[in-house]
């Protein structure tokens, strides 16, 4: 985690450790050092295929890498772990007591729409340096885009109505719980329940109450009262615990307690049951009391698909808890994602396994608009194309290994990925079984490349003429 107070005796944290890596980096690198192998390299990270139901993905993450690479380092303690291994030689043991990152990282920026095969970033540097960090970068991206399309698919469904993150409690790490609440705001969400989250990046954070303080209380009114008056001005009680319509109309005695004080009974929340009925009949019982302006708040394994059958079925639902499903991305908790050399030492290179295959050379996207400002379809092109009417993509974030400018505020993201949410077609947001796929075409450059290379590797390996 990156804030955490455990620290090495370097005062580098846990999250900094360039032994956040897999052993093959370091044994490759090991071979590279060795034989002098360590001219500029170019690794291009993607995303190879889409996940069922998936047609785009949300750039996220990137603050952490810029992060990450800006302070990895191996500790004395790294070191010493490593020489107890009995698998690297001194020397190299020596080159990583002074490993710093000193490459170029382009990137799509964060909030942005992006799609398969789209090199979502790249690094140019020594091969050495290029490689040790795949395995962090992989690890750090592959989560945040994940999560952040899954968000989008429910600010999609959502209509317009707010979404809390409530995912905490089920995330796979806390670690991972902080990088849900952040991803999932950059793609809509209104906030989290997650403390830390909040503030560690700024997020609203928002809360009710749980069963368990219903319970304690002898009367679920007595509760109800206890909480309001705390909390007078952000009163939200759940009211499923015994009867929901009984909960309602005893939430709604409540509010008229705050009403005569000029407080207005900020929620209840549904947590169970019909979601669709139920919530209808709630409102009946809210708005016969005089309590209008009091909010519907649902949760309880909302995602996507769930929040669309209540909206379809009517649901009097003002605002949505997202928990679990959006948090470990259930119907799709992983991708395609890979980190491929595509340059060595001024030789484009590429792979040509069945179902693997990759392109040569680096590469930059670029993106066409239809006459209503709406995306028409990307390019890849070599990174020192310039195609006429495209806006690239790729951004510099860091060169010889530092910040190249300041980093956006999430603020910003969160607003770049409502510009670009808003002009992707509806066709390729719609909730189905088989969505259409936005069209990502390959320039003739690039595609020329393309066949040269793969003449070249097959007259070499395979012998072929």
């Amino acid at each position: 985690m990156v804030n955490s107070e455990e620290k090495y005796p370097d005062a580098r944290n846990r999250f900094y450790s360039a032994l956040n890596t897999d052993l093959y980096e370091l044994t490759m690198s090991a071979v590279y050092f060795e034989r002098n192998m360590n001219e500029k390299a170019t690794f291009s990270l993607f995303i190879r295929n889409y996940p069922p139901r998936r047609n785009y993905f949300v750039s996220a993450g990137l603050a952490q890498v810029v992060a990450f690479l800006q302070n990895m380092a191996f500790s004395e303690e790294d070191l010493a772990y490593l020489e107890g291994l009995n698998l690297f030689k001194t020397e190299f043991l020596d080159y990583l007591k002074k490993f710093k990152f000193t490459g170029l990282v382009r990137a799509i920026p964060e909030g942005r729409l992006f799609f398969a095969n789209e090199p979502l970033l790249e690094v140019e540097a020594p091969l050495i340096e290029a490689q040790l960090v795949e395995t962090a970068l992989i690890n750090i991206l592959h989560f945040q885009v994940i999560i952040a399309t899954k968000a989008a698919r429910c600010f999609y469904a959502a209509q317009g109505r707010p979404l809390i993150d409530f995912s905490l409690r089920r995330t796979h790490s806390l670690e991972a719980g902080l990088y849900v609440a952040r991803a999932s705001y950059i793609a809509g969400f209104a906030g989290t329940s997650n403390v830390l989250a909040g503030r560690l990046f700024g997020l609203p954070v928002y809360g009710t109450m749980a069963h368990s303080f219903i319970l304690s209380f002898d009367q679920e009114i007595e509760a109800f009262r206890a909480y309001a008056q705390a909390f007078p001005e952000r009163t939200i009680l759940l009211i499923d615990t015994y009867d929901t319509l009984a909960g309602a109309k005893k939430a709604a005695q409540v509010g008229q307690e705050l009403a005569r004080k000029g407080i207005k009974l900020a929620g209840v929340r549904l947590d169970s049951g019909s979601m669709a009925i139920l919530s209808r009949k709630v409102r009946r019982i809210l708005d016969k009391a005089g309590l209008k302006e009091t909010r519907i708040l649902a949760s309880g394994a909302f995602d996507e698909n769930k929040i669309k059958d209540v909206i379809q079925r009517k649901a009097a639902i003002d605002s949505f808890g997202v928990g679990t499903k959006m948090g470990v991305s259930a119907d799709s908790p992983y991708l395609d994602m890979a980190y491929k050399l595509v340059e060595y030492a001024g030789r484009e290179v590429l792979k040509l396994s069945p179902g693997k295959a990759t392109l040569a050379g680096g590469k930059q996207v670029w993106r066409f608009y239809d006459r209503r400002g709406k995306f028409h379809h990307d390019v890849l092109s070599l990174k020192e194309e310039a195609i006429a009417g495209g806006e690239p993509l790729l951004k510099a974030f860091l060169k010889e290994g530092k910040a190249n400018s300041a980093l956006p505020s999430l603020e910003e993201i969160r607003r770049t990925f409502e510009a670009d949410f808003s002009r992707l077609p509806e066709k390729y947001k719609r909730l189905g079984p088989q969505p259409p796929l936005y069209p990502v075409r390959l320039s003739p450059r690039l595609k020329g490349l393309q066949r040269e290379v793969v003449n070249q590797v097959k007259e070499k390996e395979l012998g072929e003429s």
